[in-house]
């Protein structure tokens, strides 16, 4: 039976205040958790959790539905789920950990550390006989365009371009390690010229293996050792241990008659032969919330420093060229479109303008989800952390999207931005 009530969550992994105390309203936040539990009633979702924090302290947690709905288990903070893109910006702290060691510049050549890629070629177009035809790039793709999704690469499952294609045929994110993948990658070509596009790609599986590499540690290794554990992270890895297989949340597709539960990842209890960094982490709520605080903290946790103040803001700065956001919102994924006042950074969106796009969050606020539904956003202008953690692929047409829901819902309920 799928239970609908909306608990409020206790397992907190930051200290918590009093909604008023740093400017939220109680009230006002009822419509948040009115919102979210209505989702969970409509039976759009099996179950979610979700946590509002500001000035580094929890002002709202609730838990709604189920993370299985046969085992009747309900959601949870330490409900182990799959974030899938959310690995997207650990990865980011990762690089800009090897930034601050010197390691590598925005302005380098990707194949200057990994030589693999020195030859690629650019797609332009098919020729009289209908097949693909291959340019030099105008430039060699650099670090700074890999992590802003503006260097060429693609991901091969979101279009159908000949260069998508290519990528169905070589899978390159089926590799079965970290090297087999570079290898497959360096016989690809680019979609576009660098920076003169952004598609959203395979770059940070690619930053994955750079991260292996740069630092001389197994990619997961140097996650575990250099975040995870200095910031808590328990329950974040690229595998789920046996005994932790009781919180592993259900993942559901909707489908014309409604959700339905997918199976459990092969291999879950294992670790892969080829961690993707683009979205191979498992995490749950509490651990992600220790995150996300860290990188609102500029960097530093209960005394744990991870980056700097100024590599925190080179990180959520834009990086998407002017020429390629004037296009009218022609580049961009799901909900988001690069445009005027929307940007990316290193690994994250940015909210550059957000007034000027219709949103309440405020300025700089920077962001990413997963393909399963998870969220987050901070808001270093209003210091807002928020997370929200659910586990479905697809969703109904015609309903508010679930995280512009949440942002609108949320920010309704700042009345005392000052405090």
């Amino acid at each position: 039976m799928l239970v609908t009530v909306a608990a409020e969550a206790r397992n907190l992994s930051l200290p918590e205040t009093k909604p008023e105390s740093v400017g939220f309203s109680s009230e006002r936040l009822k419509r948040l958790d009115a919102g979210m539990k209505a989702v969970v009633d409509r039976k759009e979702l099996a179950g979610i959790a979700t946590v509002v924090a500001r000035r580094g302290q929890v002002v709202q947690q609730m838990t709604y539905g189920q993370a299985d709905i046969a085992g009747a288990k309900p959601m949870q903070l330490d409900s182990i789920v799959r974030i899938y893109s959310m690995t997207k910006p650990i990865v980011g702290v990762a690089m800009m950990m090897l930034y601050e060691e010197g390691k590598w510049k925005p302005s380098d050549p990707i194949w200057r550390h990994i030589p693999e890629f020195r030859d690629l070629k650019v797609y332009a177009g098919n020729g009289p006989d209908g097949q693909p035809t291959f340019v030099a790039p105008s430039h060699p793709p650099t670090m700074g365009e890999l992590m802003s999704h503006t260097a060429g690469f693609t991901y091969g499952v979101f279009g159908a371009t000949p260069v998508d294609k290519l990528y169905q045929q070589s899978a390159p994110l089926a590799a079965p390690s970290l090297q087999e993948f570079i290898d497959r990658m360096a016989k690809l070509p680019l979609l576009y010229q660098p920076g003169e596009g952004w598609v959203y790609s395979v770059g940070v599986d690619i930053q994955g293996y750079l991260v292996e590499k740069l630092s001389g540690k197994p990619f997961p290794e140097f996650l575990r050792e250099r975040i995870f554990e200095p910031l808590g992270m328990k329950d974040t890895a690229f595998h789920v241990d046996k005994d932790k297989m009781s919180r592993l949340a259900t993942i559901y597709q909707w489908g014309g008659e409604g959700l339905s539960a997918m199976p459990h990842d092969k291999g879950v209890n294992e670790p892969p032969g080829m961690p993707s960094g683009g979205g191979g982490l498992y995490s749950t709520a509490n651990d992600y919330l220790r995150f996300a605080q860290m990188l609102a903290n500029d960097g530093q946790l209960d005394g744990k420093r991870l980056l700097a103040p100024s590599t925190v803001a080179l990180m959520t700065a834009n990086h998407v060229p002017d020429a390629v956001k004037n296009q009218s919102g022609k580049f961009g994924i799901g909900n988001y479109r690069m445009q005027p006042g929307f940007g990316f950074g290193f690994d994250v969106a940015i909210y550059e303008e957000p007034l000027e796009i219709g949103s309440p969050a405020g300025k700089g606020t920077y962001l990413w989800d997963g393909i399963a539904g998870t969220w987050f956003w901070i808001d270093p202008t209003n210091d807002v952390v928020f997370l929200g953690i659910i586990q479905r692929r697809g969703g109904p047409a015609g309903v508010p999207n679930i995280e512009d829901l949440s942002r609108q819902l949320t920010f309704q309920a700042l009345v005392e931005p000052s405090k």
